[in-house]
């Protein structure tokens, strides 16, 4: 008779996301989404779709990466990206620590004048909820359009000044996520603390020739959500798991 065991972590304490990268135009002309670091997990790009760019801050300078189908970027924390629509460009986003990115570890480059204040950033950031799709799709354009115009400053201070200038925003955003690191090490301890012991756990049985660590062998699948949300780069798509 089968068993019923607890449904297994998604790989690695990670979770994925599709996203069709916005295509409404900015201010410089080009299309894309909303400009911003994460102050804590890894992210990996795996293009599926289209043509464009990302434009990356990071302490290696200012660069920029063409993306078509089948390209693989991946950065750290504290990397600022911008993701450029050159036309069609769909990808599948895969991020370290699922639960925080939801949780609020991306930091948008709006100008100094908001990242210094807390509540005024946040009425920034934040989307509204239960509103007409049309609503916002607004809302979501708009903050991309301050994010870019703070990254406008960012990118122009970093040329002229170098890393001093990308430390300094990294200290802003390192302000504005304090209020949340403790519910964020609980996420973390959940979702990937807990998959390093296990595989820490495993890999002393084997050591001492026991397979209980295989005991647990089970499978998991997902159904993909209906619709899309809105992301602070385009439009994602998620599935029903909610470690994904």
């Amino acid at each position: 008779m089968d068993q019923l065991l607890p449904a297994p972590g998604f790989p690695g304490g990670t979770a994925v996301t599709g996203l069709r990268v916005y295509d409404w135009e900015s201010t410089d002309g080009l299309c894309g989404g909303s400009p911003h670091l994460h102050t804590v997990s890894s992210e990996a790009y795996v293009v599926t779709g289209g043509t464009g760019e990302v434009h990356t801050i990071s302490m290696g300078g200012v660069q920029e990466l063409g993306l078509a189908a089948g390209s693989l970027v991946w950065f750290s924390p504290g990397t600022v990206h911008r993701l450029v629509n050159r036309g069609g460009l769909t990808l599948n986003v895969i991020m370290s620590n699922a639960g925080l990115p939801e949780a609020g570890d991306a930091v948008l480059t709006f100008p100094r004048r908001i990242l210094q204040d807390p509540d005024l950033y946040a009425a920034h950031a934040l989307l509204p909820r239960g509103a007409e799709e049309s609503d916002v799709a607004a809302a979501a354009r708009r903050r991309r359009d301050l994010a870019l115009e703070g990254y406008a400053e960012l990118h122009t201070s970093v040329l002229r000044d170098g890393t001093p200038a990308l430390q300094e925003f990294h200290r802003a955003a390192a302000r504005l996520v304090r209020p949340r690191v403790g519910h964020w090490t609980e996420l973390w301890a959940a979702n990937v603390q807990s998959q390093v012991l296990a595989t820490e756990q495993a890999l002393r049985e084997l050591a001492d020739g026991s397979a209980a660590s295989l005991a647990g062998a089970a499978v998991a699948s997902s159904e993909q959500r209906a619709g899309e949300g809105f992301g602070m780069c385009g439009r994602l798509t998620t599935w029903e798991d909610s470690r994904l």
